[in-house]
């Protein structure tokens, strides 16, 4: 019987040892610290392709595309000094670790000028969605780089190259954070700066390290010098550099981390203790700081008694939310500070997700086309729209006999509608048509 058991546990520990070992494709190491220095330097044309993908990202992120962002992401090579920082520290290698790091820096500057420059001279000076997304970095920021730098530092040390590194720097957005930078120096939004800086860091530090932690696990070769002294005094600065890496690593990830936890307390807080029938949450804000927490709510409808603030209130603790200041805007206070697109959004939010026996109520009212009656609801969530017409049209190929049915909404506009507006009106058609193939026609 023990056996058996020796041998099935024996079988399982080979199994998992050569399914997940990383030494079976490796490439030679030197080859793969040659490519890594290469690619660690910005002069010539790495530097002129790094501009050009600045220039895109930053049209992309002005006109909201995110296409356009992904592909200049794939042509940007700001990897290169990072995974070569990563290497040199892993290999007592500090003049690596300089040159990467007075690269990455270059590199860094140069993108946030070209931004800047963009952004000063474009004609577009809105932050849209995609801008906005890189200004506050959270604790799934920082997973992605350490699990991106993982991947992207275990595909440079293989024999056959793949998508790998391409993912790896889409997915972890190294370029997005600078351009968003760049946006904030020109708007003159230091705070737009200072977040999408923070962003660029975390992204840097994580894939930094995880790129140390590959090279140590495939123990590569440390480098060695004839001068003892010198050679301590190398290892001194590289461990000097990996804590000054890493402990404002754990710092920052703490706060986010907590920062977190408080914003999905507060959403839970929100939903289940402000689901009133006749009063509604138009608006919520939480703010949050080592020395303070606060969450702003705007309420329309039905104004809240001081009991009832003060027993809603008392139940922050059962949140985990201790310590946490409540405000509650409502009556006069509340028409002082609206905001009509808040309510918009509000208004759409709740047709989504607040009510689905309402959602079907109102469905099942339809006018003479067979589509449910939407005109008041079009009138008040989308005032730019004139008119409108919705109708089964049939799209016939020209190349094949294949036919396909879609429900094609039209309307004329009495002003110009913005991006994000126009995503949010299509995500409401298709949920209030019940579309599944749904074309819009703008004019």
């Amino acid at each position: 019987m023990r056996d058996k058991e020796s041998g099935l546990s024996s079988y399982i520990r080979l199994f998992f040892q050569h399914r997940f070992n990383l030494h079976l494709d490796k490439a030679n190491e030197e080859e793969v610290v040659a490519a890594i220095k290469t690619n660690t330097i910005f002069v010539g044309s790495s530097l002129w392709t790094l501009i050009f993908a600045i220039f895109i990202a930053s049209i992309g992120l002005n006109v909201n595309s995110t296409a356009v962002i992904i592909g200049a992401m794939l042509i940007s090579p700001l990897m290169g000094p990072i995974i070569g920082v990563g290497l040199g520290i892993g290999t007592n290698d500090l003049a690596l670790v300089r040159k990467g790091g007075r690269n990455l820096l270059i590199a860094a500057i140069i993108s946030i000028a070209t931004s800047t420059l963009y952004f000063y001279i474009t004609p577009l000076h809105d932050a849209q969605s995609e801008l906005l997304a890189r200004t506050t970095p959270s604790i799934w920021d920082v997973f992605i780089a350490f699990f991106g730098g993982l991947a992207g530092a275990i595909a440079v040390t293989r024999k056959e190259k793949s998508n790998v590194i391409p993912g790896v720097a889409i997915a972890t957005a190294l370029m997005p954070p600078l351009c968003t930078a760049g946006f904030g120096l020109a708007a003159g939004n230091l705070l737009f700066f200072a977040g999408a800086m923070y962003l660029f860091f975390i992204n840097s530090l994580f894939i930094c390290i995880s790129t140390y932690l590959i090279v140590r696990f495939l123990k590569f070769n440390k480098k060695h010098f004839e001068d003892k002294n010198t050679e301590k005094r190398v290892s001194k600065y590289i461990l000097i550099t990996v804590l000054l890496t890493i402990l404002p690593s754990i710092y920052l990830a703490y706060g986010i981390v907590q920062k977190s936890i408080f914003e999905n307390s507060a959403q839970r807080f929100v939903r289940e203790e402000f689901n009133f029938s006749n009063t509604q949450v138009v608006n919520k804000s939480f703010r949050y700081s080592r020395k303070s927490k606060e969450i702003d709510l705007l309420l329309i409808g039905a104004e809240l008694t001081k009991t009832a603030i003060d027993s809603i209130q008392s139940k922050l603790s059962a949140y985990k939310l201790q310590g946490t200041r409540l405000i509650i805007r409502q009556g006069l206070d509340a028409r002082a500070n609206v905001d009509f697109s808040q309510i918009k959004a509000s208004i759409m939010e709740d047709v989504f997700n607040r009510d689905s026996l309402a959602i079907k109520k109102i469905a099942g009212t339809k006018n003479e086309s067979g589509f449910p009656e939407i005109r008041e609801e079009i009138k008040s969530l989308f005032p730019a729209i004139k008119s409108y017409s919705v109708a089964k049209t049939i799209f016939m190929n020209t190349d094949t006999l294949k036919k396909d049915t879609v429900l094609q909404f039209t309307a004329i506009l009495n002003s110009k509608m913005p991006s994000s507006e126009k995503s949010r009106m299509e995500k409401w058609l298709r949920a209030r048509l019940s579309a599944d193939k749904l074309k819009i026609v703008l004019e």
